[in-house]
């Protein structure tokens, strides 16, 4: 566990209290104080429908107001109008779209502050969603397909975005609309590749995007192991691969309940694709994602750890467990977790 003056330390700089402070210190989600969700959200893993859940349906003394027509809500303190929460549908891409580790841990505090004031030190708690890298690949690889882009992305790291020498467009015109699996494999410059490692790492370790400073080999292990570094910290993380376990993690770190249970879908479209796919395909896949790979593994593990510890607390685990969602009142329709779906609002493909 970290020291007091390291805690402190973590507060100030805008990278937030860890797990373990969360789990050891009878922590309690302080939604009247200066506690703050930073939700990083990585393309392809459900985190659009997890998002919804965080503004729609926690069970809240002063819930999120949304606003259809601006896809965008109010999420305030009970008693004051201050963000509780750092989000897509919270505050919109204040540092980008799918900001990064690196970009949100600079950006986040400097953010709020222009909207809200310098208030008092806020605390921060990071959270965020993987998934299964082949079918986060496979998934990303058919929005991709279908006219995505996520052009608006800026890649900030030390104070500029990444140069087009050192990402170099996959693809010419305004989309890769209608690229085959082979190309979009062979760009070596497609942040597809490894992205849930990529997005957690603190790439200024590494020289940012430009690679020319490292071995290939030495800057894939320092990202890694930052990654996983980062993840360890996060005050909470789920997987879409195991949405009960997720949910009831989730409520027992912060004492916040849903109200409505997360649902689980266990075959998907990208599943379907891969099984298709020629060995040679698979295989190439699976080389190019290793570190996301690796880090899923390590995600997993972590998971269920957390998750055993959390069970072993509750004197009342299989009755939660059992009902998670269910509470005095209950919301009419669900959010469901379908990640093949196009959950993007179809006006939003492009992301620019």
């Amino acid at each position: 566990m970290i020291s007091d003056s390291g805690k402190q330390n973590n507060i100030l700089s805008g990278i937030g209290l860890s797990y373990e402070d969360v789990l050891n210190d009878d922590f309690q989600f302080d939604m009247d104080g200066h506690d703050v969700m930073v939700f990083l959200h990585i393309q392809k893993t459900g985190g659009t429908s997890f998002g919804r859940h965080l503004v729609r349906d926690l069970d809240l003394k002063r819930p999120c107001e949304c606003q259809r027509k601006r896809k965008r809500c109010f999420c305030f303190r009970p008693h004051r109008n201050e963000n509780w929460l750092f989000s897509r549908y919270s505050t919109g891409w204040k540092c980008g779209l799918h900001a990064d580790w690196t970009e949100l841990t600079n950006c986040v505090d400097e953010e709020l502050n222009k909207n809200e004031g310098e208030t008092s030190k806020r605390r921060y708690l990071y959270i965020t969603i993987l998934r299964e890298p082949i079918s986060r690949y496979m998934s990303e690889y058919r929005h991709v397909k279908r006219g995505a882009t996520w052009k608006g992305s800026r890649h900030w790291c030390l104070g500029k975005q990444a140069s087009a020498e050192e990402l170099p467009p996959c693809y010419q015109g305004n989309d890769w609309l209608g690229v085959t699996l082979n190309d979009f494999a062979s760009c070596e410059s497609n942040l597809a590749i490894n992205r849930q490692t990529r997005m957690l790492a603190d790439l200024a370790q590494v020289g940012c995007y430009n690679k020319t400073g490292f071995d290939p080999k030495e800057r894939e292990r320092i990202m890694l192991a930052s990654a996983k570094e980062h993840l360890a910290a996060m005050a909470y993380f789920g997987l879409t691969e195991y949405q009960k376990i997720s949910q009831y993690i989730f409520e027992e770190t912060f004492n916040l309940r849903f109200a409505i249970p997360f649902e689980q879908h266990n075959s998907t479209i990208s599943q379907s694709s891969l099984n298709s796919l020629q060995k040679q395909q698979v295989d190439k896949i699976k080389k190019l994602n290793s570190l996301d790979i690796e880090l899923y593994t390590f995600a997993k593990n972590l998971l269920f750890q957390r998750f055993q510890r959390l069970r072993n607390k509750d004197v009342n685990f299989k009755k939660r467990f059992a009902n998670l969602g269910n509470i005095n009142y209950s919301k009419q329709g669900i959010t469901e977790f379908n990640w093949d779906r196009n959950i993007d609002d179809p006006s939003l493909i492009r992301e620019t």
